[in-house]
């Protein structure tokens, strides 16, 4: 008897309320946070290996936890289209990120399992561990370990409890001698493709329910850190004064004006701490963060070195020391032109418009991106485009139209042609320091 036809209304369905089950494992009982090896982050593994497994794939652990699900192609040995996105989370923040780009894919995978198919490329799909780096600062973290590319200085970090990377690996069950046992070695990935959600409101402003990513944003993000001298608020004229904090908002604005300035560009500050800070002294010391990016990547070197600037006339001009550390830095990442043209035509097959656009967020696409061609289909977002937030949603008729697309990338003749080399495109480069 022939399986019935394949219904894209249950599948989003189907997708959206895993969605909802994962998001109950959570670090706090108050809102949704998922953070590396944490309790909530192990049952959240245990329970996306257990779907892995009723959809035909055969499903591992690796030595930092990413769960990775196998359904084999039509021939033993065939190099895998790798999919998949991360199932940890910002602190507060939103159940669908990273999420839907696991869901998704194992929803293809369970519908060719219910049918029997199988395709010329095997299908891996990959829950990443560890994208956000919200409990040791460590962003990247699994996809540059899943490729071999693992820092071990990293096993000196400490969480906000004062758990070292290494104590947590261990109390998961994880040895830290196995992170670099088994590198993926990169002529076995056919290529990497990512189902996200878009994280922002312009496929939402314009009516449209999934998109096609030409290019993901590069990015710096620095600590700053701002010394003045405090003193006492009622006695201290204004003229002498050396006020790290108001040295620092006029740095804010710095970067909020420079970043304005071009299109495409972004700058934010996302922390500001005064130390020791009291209503009735002046403040001596602030760090804050600077995050810029831009998809190119002249520009936003550009713009870092015209605000680090601003922050040296502004130091200088109030009589104040500022020094800056760079923590993380990622070059802008083009999706592959093969990849785009594959997802477009998969989207037109489901009946919705074609849309290019490029990422303004970090995604585990770039760093796969060292070793194979990558793409990327974005959802639309509801609620305004939030995202990284309790109010980020999506609809269930989005997401299963997004299962019927990637449904149609799979079966794409072109897939299993010869993919691009690795490196055929400029890739990302990245510096890791500790924080």
């Amino acid at each position: 008897m022939n399986a019935p036809a394949f219904d894209a209304s249950t599948a989003g369905r189907e997708v959206v309320a895993r969605a909802e089950a994962l998001a109950r494992h959570s670090d706090s009982p108050d809102h949704y946070t998922r953070t590396w090896l944490t309790p909530a982050h192990r049952a959240a593994a245990l329970q996306i290996a257990g779907w892995m497994g009723e959809a035909g794939m055969s499903v591992r652990t690796d030595g930092v936890g990413n769960v990775i699900g196998r359904y084999e192609a039509t021939a033993a040995g065939a190099t895998a289209l790798v999919t998949g996105s991360h199932f940890d989370s910002v602190r507060n923040g939103g159940k669908y990120d990273g999420i839907l780009g696991i869901l998704v894919p194992l929803a293809c995978v369970s519908e060719l399992n219910r049918r029997g198919e199988r395709l010329p490329v095997a299908i891996e799909v990959v829950a990443f561990a560890d994208e956000e780096g919200a409990r040791f600062q460590t962003s990247f973290l699994a996809s540059r370990a899943f490729l071999g590319k693992f820092d071990t200085v990293l096993l000196e970090r400490r969480d906000a409890d004062g758990v070292t990377f290494e104590e947590a690996m261990r109390a998961a069950g994880l040895d830290p001698a196995a992170i670099a046992a088994s590198p993926r070695d990169p002529e076995t990935i056919a290529a990497y493709v990512e189902v996200h959600i878009e994280q922002g409101p312009v496929l939402l402003d314009e009516g449209l329910p999934l998109g096609v990513v030409t290019g993901i944003s590069g990015g710096t993000r620095h600590l700053v850190r701002v010394a003045g001298a405090s003193g006492h608020a009622g006695t201290v004229p204004m003229p002498m004064r050396r006020d790290a904090l108001a040295a620092a908002a006029e740095m804010v604005v710095a970067v909020e004006a420079r970043a304005k300035a071009v299109p495409g560009l972004v700058g934010t500050v996302g922390i500001l701490k005064v130390k020791d800070g009291t209503g009735n002294v002046i403040p001596g010391e602030v760090e804050f963060t600077v995050d810029i990016r831009s998809g190119e990547d002249a520009a936003r070197e550009a713009a870092e070195r015209e605000v680090f600037a601003a922050f040296e006339a502004i130091a200088a001009r109030r009589g104040v020391g500022v020094t800056a550390r760079k923590n993380h830095a990622v070059r802008a990442t083009p999706c592959s032109p093969r990849i785009q043209d594959l997802l477009a035509d998969s989207v037109a097959a489901v009946g919705a418009p074609v849309r290019k656009l490029p990422s303004g967020a970090g995604h585990d696409a770039m760093v796969m991106a060292e070793a194979t061609e990558v793409g990327m289909l974005f959802i639309r977002c509801g609620a305004g485009g939030v995202s990284h937030n309790p109010a980020e949603t999506v609809t269930a008729q989005d997401v299963g139209l997004a299962v019927a697309a990637m449904l149609a990338f799979l079966r794409a003749p072109g897939l299993s042609a010869s993919r691009a080399p690795a490196g055929s495109a400029p890739g990302p480069a990245f510096v890791r320091r500790p924080a």
